[in-house]
């Protein structure tokens, strides 16, 4: 089997105990960011599965888009990542 080299851990695990790889990362392609996907990101960053700067260019993210998502799910949670969610929670 063929691995390839990549900068960084292939795995983590993370606080919950769960482990996730570089596959549970969303396609760099993605056009449309759902809640699940956007937590992927978050978690891969925060778990140190990947860096900030290989997640903003991977999956063509600003800053401030990343730092909104990372913010909300530390405030929030992960839920509040949904498009209906994130409303109700920015009045608060």
């Amino acid at each position: 089997m063929y691995l390839k080299k990549v900068d960084g851990p292939r795995a983590v695990a993370l606080p919950d105990g769960t482990v996730m790889t570089r596959a549970d990362l969303p396609d760099p392609k993605t056009r449309r960011w759902v809640a699940s996907r956007k937590a992927a990101v978050v978690r891969a960053v925060e778990g140190g599965l990947i860096t900030r700067e290989d997640a903003l260019k991977t999956h063509g993210l600003s800053g401030e888009e990343l730092d909104a998502w990372q913010s909300t799910v530390e405030k929030h949670g992960e839920s509040t990542l949904k498009a209906t969610s994130i409303q109700r929670y920015k009045q608060l």
